[in-house]
């Protein structure tokens, strides 16, 4: 990867690794914090819909992001120019933030050394040939539309991305990494007797097309977004109101992600704009509840061997049996706050600044079969899946809606619903967990997350989990 890296930052461009460590020493000096950051990227994507490739882009982006911070402030210049004199005109700017401050804060550590490879440094965009791809796209249009008669359009999408970083700090530390990521989407829409409904899968990963691309990984694909529209084909309207909902494992963790996640981000509790301000310590979640966010899992979407300041990725305990442990935290809020970095300092791009983001965020298991959940329901609702949601992170409150949902009737799965949102508050939500399942599971590789205009690969996940009493809004029977 080291040879990669110099390659790409310095023998292509023409810069001295010497010097660019001089000039960024140079604009730190007096600093608490910052870094230079180097990137470059090859991206891909395609995209089949009614048996015609309708999108076919390609993209290489290059550029670095110099940061500058003092206290709360801090100095921020890009460029998409790779060389000694943009980094140089960069360090002028950013020592800017410097006026009107008097000394240094304490200073939080610097790199550590990265732990294990998590995913391979190959480039997937350039693994397969254009043309396999586009043949791939058109096997799943085929293939579904071949399983049902009842098939009335189908869309498939495949995306690469090829990211190289290298983040440089004053006195010589240096980390890197690249980053491989890929990505399969099939949608497909039904009708029946005039009525239309739709099903979707996704998977995807920091690894190489391979595995996703396999012909029975994308068939099983295909069979599930066929599968899932048939079943909505079937959904009945449901009654609203307060009652109890059985979530599903793996992807309905995107719930705990935006209504749960994103209150324990460093930011917003150091400006105490979250709900869960100032309640480290306290029991906020029933017992048996314990959240990680971890960045360490091999290959997942969500992964970083070093996060976007150097900071090794982690396995981070959030809540633990219902305890909150931690915040996810960057470097400034870790050191405005007096605790250490937890590698969730995260970008999009060279363009932006670093903030507490989320990596692969999920509950761990419980006890209990997803059976005996279900079967301690006598009137409720059992959500498979989840489509689009909101959540406001001052008073944590949440809509989601269900793209997959089921009625439960004493202790049965019976008929599939429509229309299901559901409704609620993320700390009352902690509280009203009565049963967790032993059957956590990740998502199949597609969550995105975004955060003040920029959006990052994460992963989500949970077991089969019990709420009582959450707001279901539907459509009267």
């Amino acid at each position: 990867m080291q040879e990669q890296l110099s390659e790409l930052f310095y023998q292509r461009t023409g810069m001295d690794e010497q010097r660019v460590q001089a000039l960024t020493n140079d604009a730190l000096d007096g600093m608490d914090d910052g870094e230079l950051y180097l990137e470059y990227t090859q991206s891909e994507a395609l995209g089949f819909d009614d048996g015609v490739l309708r999108t076919a882009s390609g993209d290489t982006s290059q550029g670095f992001g110099l940061r500058t911070v003092l206290g709360e402030a801090t100095g921020y210049a890009h460029a998409t120019e790779l060389s000694e004199a943009a980094i140089e005109r960069a360090g002028k700017a950013v020592r800017a933030v410097k006026a009107g401050h008097n000394g240094v804060e304490d200073t939080i550590g610097g790199i550590a050394p990265a732990g294990k490879a998590l995913y391979p440094d190959i480039n997937p965009i350039a693994g397969v040939p254009f043309d396999k791809k586009v043949a791939l796209l058109q096997a799943i249009d085929a293939y579904v539309r071949g399983k049902d008669p009842r098939v009335k359009q189908v869309s498939a999408s495949l995306s690469g991305e090829w990211q190289a970083v290298q983040i440089v700090r004053a006195g010589g530390e240096v980390a890197g990494d690249i980053r491989p990521l890929v990505r399969l989407n099939i949608a497909v829409v039904v009708e029946q007797n005039g009525r239309m409904e739709r099903g979707s899968f996704g998977c995807g990963g920091r690894a190489a097309y391979d595995n996703f691309i396999n012909e029975t990984n994308w068939k099983e694909g295909a069979d599930e977004a066929l599968r899932q529209a048939l079943v909505n084909l079937e959904s009945v309207a449901v009654r609203g109101g307060e009652m109890q909902v059985v979530l599903g494992p793996g992807w309905p963790g995107v719930l705990l992600h935006e209504a749960i996640g994103h209150g324990l981000e460093g930011d917003f509790n150091r400006k105490q704009t979250s709900a869960f301000s100032e309640l480290m310590g306290q029991q906020i979640a029933s017992k048996g509840v314990t959240i990680v966010d971890d960045g360490t899992l091999p290959g997942r979407r969500g992964s970083v061997t070093v996060d976007d300041e150097g900071t090794s990725g982690q396995r981070t305990t959030l809540i633990e049996d219902g305890i909150l442990t931690s915040y996810m935290q960057d470097r400034m809020n870790a050191r405005l706050m007096g605790v250490a970095p937890t590698g969730n300092g995260r970008r999009e791009s060279f363009e932006c600044q670093p903030m507490p983001r989320m990596t692969n965020t999920y509950m761990l298991s419980g006890n209990q079969t997803q059976e005996e959940l279900i079967g301690s329901v006598k009137d409720g609702i059992f959500a498979v899946n989840f489509g689009g949601g909101q959540v406001d992170i001052t008073s944590g409150k949440f809509v989601f809606s269900a793209s997959e949902a089921y009625r439960i009737e004493n202790g049965k799965v019976t008929s599939p619903v429509k229309g299901v949102t559901l409704i609620g508050n993320g700390p009352d939500v902690l509280t009203k967990i009565r049963g967790i399942g032993n059957d956590s599971a990740l998502d199949s590789g597609i969550g995105t997350c975004g955060k003040d205009g920029q959006s990052v690969p994460v992963g989500v996940g949970q077991p089969s989990m019990l709420i009582g009493g959450l707001t279901v809004g539907g459509t009267e029977v």
